[in-house]
């Protein structure tokens, strides 16, 4: 909620959908510049989601975002940022994250992939 906020406060149009299945019904309606997606939401992974929306809508950028951290320290951690990476997300970023370096992700997405519009789009998954 505070992602949607503050995007709007500097002149972004946001459609939430709660979830990748959700995501996947919005993306079917309408046309985004970029889409947000958390890595880990309920029912359908972020990393399924990440493929899928890759593959569907390859022109769109998209930023993956995790907080996720494991308690037991002592052993390696997967990099899930890295994997969104992988799958075709154009940015990641590390929970908790500033909101200068989330316009800055954005900003970059957005001069990077020629954006449609002179006010951005944004999905949030999540």
């Amino acid at each position: 909620m505070a992602i949607e906020v503050y995007l709007q406060r500097n002149n972004f149009r946001v459609t939430i959908a709660e979830g990748g299945e959700a995501g996947l019904r919005v993306l079917e309606d309408k046309q985004f510049d970029l889409m947000i997606i958390d890595i880990f939401m309920p029912h359908m992974r972020g990393f399924e989601s990440i493929r899928i929306f890759h593959e569907q809508a390859p022109v769109i950028p998209l930023i993956a975002m995790s907080g996720y951290a494991f308690a037991n320290l002592n052993s390696p951690a997967p990099d899930f940022l890295r994997m969104a990476l992988e799958l075709g997300a154009a940015r990641c970023l590390r929970k908790p994250f500033t909101p200068h370096a989330l316009l800055a992700a954005i900003n970059d997405c957005l001069a990077e992939h020629r954006p449609r519009s002179d006010i951005a789009t944004a999905v949030q998954l999540g």
